[in-house]
């Protein structure tokens, strides 16, 4: 049976996605591609949510692009908001050109 999809990832490389309607716990997540994933906390529309789990100090990437360094260990189908990601500094950027390596994302 299918299921309608909830949640929208933009780029193949994004470990978040878009919820495209209010979503609440216990909610399966369903994104095209993507295994089913269990909402752990109630994410509005239009909000990100972890495809993977994002280790405290890792790269959220949207778009293909890193958008955010994680401030917190952020679980599998947790909401990914201002609350537990920070905005790249001048020092993250240099470092994102250097450094990043999408071929195992």
């Amino acid at each position: 049976m299918s299921q309608k999809i909830n949640a929208l990832k933009i780029d193949k490389k994004d470990n978040v996605a878009v919820a495209l309607e209010n979503l609440t716990v216990g909610d399966i997540l369903y994104v095209e591609g993507n295994e089913e994933i269990a909402v752990l906390r109630n994410i509005p529309y239009g909000h990100k949510i972890a495809l993977t789990p994002i280790p405290k100090d890792d790269m959220v990437i949207k778009y293909g692009e890193v958008m955010g360094i994680a401030t917190e260990d952020i679980a599998q189908g947790d909401h990914v908001h201002v609350s537990n990601v920070r905005g790249l500094t001048d020092g993250d950027k240099r470092v994102q050109k250097e450094e990043v390596s999408y071929e195992n994302v």
